[in-house]
C-alpha cells in the first residue's frame, strides 16, 4: 500500500478561483546547506503586498534526507492600484502603442526570453530573469511560462531544477494566473526530479482551476510511474485521462503495456493490446519489441482459456465487425513469435492464417461525410464548395475519383497528361459500369501550361463533355474536393498522397485511417508504364483470431515498394479442437 500524502487544505480554498488567488502544492527538495534559496523580491512603488505571512510556514520546515514536504502556498486577490491618468495625455495610434509595448521593459524581456526559448538557452534566460526581478520589471504569464519551459527542458540533464521551483513560487507571489502550459512545465520539472506523485498532484490542481488537462499534461506523471515500475499508480493516471476525455496515443499506450508486462498483469496487457488496435493500428518498432517480449515471457505462456465458449467468441467477432473478439487470452502453452509478411491475398507467410477485412459501419461513413463537409465549408469559400456538391449530385455517383495533380506528377519532373490519361483508362476498364472516373484538377492545371497543348485540350474537352472533370476554383485546396467526392460516392480514390498533413489530421485518427485503407488506390511507375495497386483485401491492423492467435502490423515497410513486417504470435497446439 503506497503512503498517501498529507495535504493541508484551507476551507477558503475548497473551490479555487483563478480570479482571486492561486494555490499550489510546492515541493521543497533537500538542500545540502539545509537552507532554501531566498526569493528575489519584486519591488513595485505602486503596489504594496505583504508576503511574509505566506512563507511563515515554509521557514519552520526542517529538511533532511529522509523526509518529503509539501506546502500549500496561497495568494489573495491582487491589489489593484492603477495610476491616475491625466486628461492631457495624448492619444497614441495603435501602431505607436504596439511599438511602445515592444520597447517597454516587459516587451524587451518577452523578446529576449523568446530568443532563449528558440535556442534552448536556459542560463541566459535565468540571467534575464534575475535582472528583471532586480529592476522591478512586471513579469506576466508568458514570461513565466517560457522560463518554466526552459527549466523543464534543462531538467532532463538534472540541473537548475530548484530554480524552476523558485520561479514558480515567484509566480505564485505575483498573483499571475496559470494556464495549462504553466502546469505542464511544472509537472515536467517534478518528473525530472523523479517525483511522478507531484506531477500527478499538479494535474489535480489544474482541474481545480477549471483548466482542462491535455495529453502532454499527463505525460510526466504517467511516464514517471511507468519508469519506476509503479503499475497501479500508472493505471490511476490512465483512468484520470479517460475520465477527462484525453485519448492516449502510441507512446502512452506503449508505456502502459511495458509496465503491465513487467508487473505480469496479463489482463492489462490484453486490454492495452486492444487499445493499440483501436487507436494506433500499425505499431512502431519499439512497441513491437514490447509486444514480442510479452509473448516470449513465462507469464504469457501460463495465461489463457483452454476450453473457451466458441459461440461467445464468434458473437464477439460479429459484434466487433471482424478481426477481434475481446474475450481474453485463448489457448495454453508457450507462444511461437516470429517476424513475417502477409501476401497479396492476406495469407500469413508463417502460420498460413488468412487475415480479414474489417467492416466499416455505413452510418460512420455518413457521419464522416457530414464532418468533412462542415470542415471544408470552414476552410474553403463556402459558395464554391456548395457549388461542387450540387455538381456532384448532378453528375455522380462515380466508381472512382482521381487526384489529378498527384497522379500526373508521380515520378515526373513536369505534369503529364499522358500519364494521367493512362491511369484514367485503367480505372475505366476496371469500373463495373465502364464509366470514366471523376478527375479533380485545379483550374490552373486545366487552363495553363501543358493544358494548352492541342492534344491535351482535346482530352480535357472530352472529360468535361463526359461529366468526368471538375476544375477547382483559384485559391482552393483541391484535397477537400477529391476526398469529399470519394467519401460521398462511397468509391475508390486514386492518389499517392499519404494524407498525413494538417488538413487530414483535422479528420481524426479513428475513422479516417480505416476508410483510407479500404479505398485508396496507389500508383507506381516503371518503364512498362503506370501500375495501380488496389487496397489490400485485408485490414492492416492488429488482429486477434477466433482461435487465439495474434497478428500485429508494424510501420516497417509500406506494402508498395517494401513488404510490411508483421508480428505473428501463435500457440503450438490448438486446444479448441
Amino acid at each position: 500500500m503506497l503512503p498517501r500524502r498529507s495535504l493541508v487544505v484551507l476551507p477558503s480554498l475548497a473551490k479555487p478561483s483563478p480570479l482571486f488567488f492561486f494555490s499550489f502544492f510546492t515541493k521543497f527538495p533537500y538542500n545540502n546547506s539545509h537552507t532554501l534559496r531566498p526569493l528575489l523580491h519584486h519591488h513595485n512603488n505602486k503596489t504594496t503586498i505583504t508576503t511574509t505571512s505566506l512563507f511563515d510556514n515554509v521557514s519552520s520546515f526542517s529538511i533532511n534526507n529522509h523526509s518529503r514536504y509539501l506546502s500549500t502556498l496561497s495568494a489573495t486577490s491582487p491589489i489593484h492600484n492603477p495610476s491616475s491618468s491625466s486628461n492631457t495625455t495624448p492619444t497614441l495610434s495603435k501602431k505607436a502603442m504596439r511599438k511602445a509595448r515592444r520597447q517597454s521593459p516587459e516587451g524587451l524581456l518577452k523578446h529576449n526570453l523568446d530568443m532563449c526559448s528558440r535556442h534552448g538557452n536556459l542560463l541566459e534566460a535565468l540571467r534575464l530573469y534575475d535582472e528583471a526581478r532586480r529592476d522591478g520589471v512586471n513579469l506576466a504569464l508568458h514570461h513565466y511560462n517560457v522560463l518554466l519551459y526552459l527549466c523543464a527542458l534543462d531538467g532532463e540533464r538534472g540541473s537548475n531544477l530548484q530554480r524552476g521551483f523558485d520561479i514558480f513560487q515567484s509566480m505564485v507571489m505575483d498573483k499571475v494566473v496559470p494556464n495549462e502550459a504553466t502546469f505542464t512545465s511544472a509537472a515536467r520539472i517534478a518528473a525530472a526530479k523523479e517525483d511522478p506523485d507531484m506531477a500527478f498532484d499538479l494535474i489535480k490542481q489544474m482541474k481545480g482551476f477549471g483548466i482542462v488537462p491535455k495529453l502532454r499534461s499527463y505525460g510526466p506523471s504517467l511516464f514517471g510511474f511507468c519508469e519506476k515500475g509503479m503499475a497501479e499508480r500508472a493505471y490511476e493516471v490512465d483512468s484520470d485521462m479517460v475520465a477527462n476525455g484525453v485519448v492516449a496515443e502510441e507512446a502512452e499506450l506503449a508505456a502502459i503495456l511495458k509496465v503491465s508486462v513487467t508487473a505480469k498483469h496479463a489482463h492489462k496487457v490484453y486490454e492495452t493490446m486492444h487499445r493499440l488496435r483501436a487507436a494506433v493500428r500499425q505499431v512502431s518498432e519499439a512497441t513491437a519489441g514490447i509486444i514480442e517480449g510479452w509473448f516470449k515471457c513465462e507469464t504469457a505462456a501460463k495465461v489463457g482459456e483452454e476450453n473457451w465458449d466458441v459461440r461467445k467468441v464468434k458473437e464477439g467477432v460479429m459484434k466487433g465487425g471482424g478481426g477481434w473478439h475481446g474475450q481474453g487470452w485463448l489457448g495454453s502453452g508457450e507462444w511461437k513469435v516470429v517476424r513475417t509478411q502477409i501476401d497479396g491475398a492476406g495469407i500469413c507467410h508463417s502460420c498460413g492464417k488468412k487475415l480479414v477485412s474489417i467492416d466499416i459501419d455505413p452510418k460512420e461513413t455518413e457521419n464522416f461525410a457530414t464532418s468533412l463537409t462542415n470542415l471544408a465549408c470552414q476552410k474553403e469559400v463556402k459558395a464554391d464548395f456548395v457549388r461542387f456538391q450540387e455538381w456532384l449530385q448532378k453528375y455522380g455517383p462515380f466508381d472512382a475519383v482521381v487526384d489529378g495533380a498527384n497522379v500526373g506528377l508521380v515520378s515526373m519532373h513536369t505534369f503529364s497528361f499522358y500519364q494521367l490519361n493512362s491511369v484514367v483508362k485503367q480505372l475505366r476498364q476496371m469500373s463495373p459500369s465502364k464509366r470514366l472516373p471523376l478527375i479533380i484538377l485545379h483550374k490552373n492545371r486545366v487552363t495553363g501550361g501543358p493544358a494548352q497543348h492541342p492534344n491535351n485540350k482535346k482530352l480535357l474537352e472530352h472529360w468535361k463533355n463526359s461529366g468526368a472533370l471538375y476544375a477547382t476554383p483559384p485559391g482552393s485546396n483541391d484535397d477537400w474536393y477529391w476526398l469529399y467526392a470519394a467519401v460521398s460516392c462511397k468509391c475508390l480514390l486514386m492518389t499517392n498522397d499519404e494524407m498525413r498533413d494538417h488538413l487530414f489530421q483535422l479528420l481524426g485518427t479513428t475513422f479516417f485511417p480505416r476508410w483510407k485503407e479500404k479505398h485508396q488506390i496507389r500508383l507506381s511507375v516503371s518503364q512498362r508504364g503506370p501500375t495501380l495497386h488496389m487496397p489490400p483485401p485485408y485490414s492492416i491492423v492488429i488482429q486477434e483470431s477466433e482461435k487465439g492467435s495474434w497478428h500485429v502490423p508494424t510501420i516497417t515497410g509500406d506494402d508498395l515498394e517494401t513488404p510490411r513486417q508483421w508480428l505473428c504470435a501463435t500457440r503450438p497446439r490448438d486446444t479448441s479442437l
